[in-house]
């Protein structure tokens, strides 16, 4: 019955804590694009074969410094 009372205050400040963790993150915009890189690393190659198949150029850096030149 002893370790409750010392557990006890150590549960509420780690819960206090994780809250706190919590709205910080929401407050820096931390969950503002939940899907966006998600979905970008996996829609990248997939996208990049479709416009090979149909002819059009990719938007890749080495195709925007030969067209600077």
């Amino acid at each position: 019955m002893e370790v409750i009372y010392g557990l006890l205050p150590g549960m509420l400040l780690l819960g206090i804590i994780g809250v706190g963790l919590f709205f910080w993150a929401v407050r820096n915009g931390q969950y503002d694009d939940m899907d966006g890189a998600a979905n970008r690393v996996l829609m990248d190659d997939d996208l990049e074969e479709r416009n090979n198949a149909t002819g059009i150029e990719s938007n890749s850096g080495q195709n925007d410094v030969e067209k600077n030149k």
